[in-house]
């Protein structure tokens, strides 16, 4: 079997030194190509039983409602043909709206939500197609260097058709001024690649009164991908 290369300027280097924490875990060796094997080739295939209540909607999971900014995303999974993925599992989480995760690792000086856990899955119908609601994430403080903020972002594992599709990536919002600062969106190479993790507002999928609407597509491989981003 031939194997795939990986296009140029879609994913970031292994080893970014603005990104401290790649100076740990980047490889000092080159990468050995390896065939894949069977397991990696023919699956996973996901049942929507691994759904739960209100699986889709972050801001229904408790008993009262979270604070923050209601938001709802739309978007799309396709392959590198830009094919539709049915029956694609994203499983999503992000920090509440003053920038704080629902983890306990996480003891940055900011208010926790207890109407919010921050975690949440969904699963493409025939059309490649999710949706989800949720609250606009807040920019939290991170130390990678002095003044160190991350931008608003949602994080998104997507599983395609075989675990060689597997994408972990973020999802940002248009605007934000931090995203010039932030090592971790700008070790993605081109600007046409980290373009295409920022959301789009959208105005059909706005709800009047409820909430702003945005969309997001994820493309799995070829030269258009979705950057990985973790």
């Amino acid at each position: 079997m031939k194997l795939r290369k990986i296009p140029h300027g879609v994913h970031p280097n292994l080893l970014y030194p603005s990104y401290k924490s790649t100076n740990e875990r980047a490889p000092r060796l080159p990468a050995v190509a390896l065939e894949p094997a069977a397991a990696e080739l023919s699956g996973p295939h996901f049942e929507r039983t691994l759904l739960y209540p209100n699986h889709d909607d972050m801001t229904r999971q408790t008993g009262g409602m979270p604070l923050g900014e209601r938001i709802i995303v739309t978007g799309r999974v396709l392959d590198e043909n830009g094919d539709p993925l049915p029956d694609t599992l994203i499983e999503l989480w992000q920090c509440n709206a003053s920038g704080r995760y629902h983890h306990e690792m996480d003891q940055h000086d900011a208010p926790l939500d207890p109407n919010f856990r921050g975690f949440g899955r969904v699963m493409t119908d025939a059309n490649g197609r999710y949706r989800f609601t949720t609250v606009k994430p807040g920019a939290y403080p991170w130390r990678n260097h002095p003044n160190a903020w991350r931008p608003a972002h949602i994080h998104y594992s997507v599983f395609g058709k075989t675990m060689l599709e597997r994408l972990i990536t973020q999802m940002y919002f248009p605007g934000d001024p931090l995203l010039g600062y932030d090592p971790i969106f700008n070790s993605v190479p081109t600007d046409r690649a980290r373009e295409r993790m920022i959301a789009h507002f959208d105005l059909e999928t706005t709800q009047p009164e409820f909430a702003l609407g945005y969309h997001f597509d994820v493309v799995l491989r070829g030269p258009e991908a979705t950057p990985e981003n973790r």
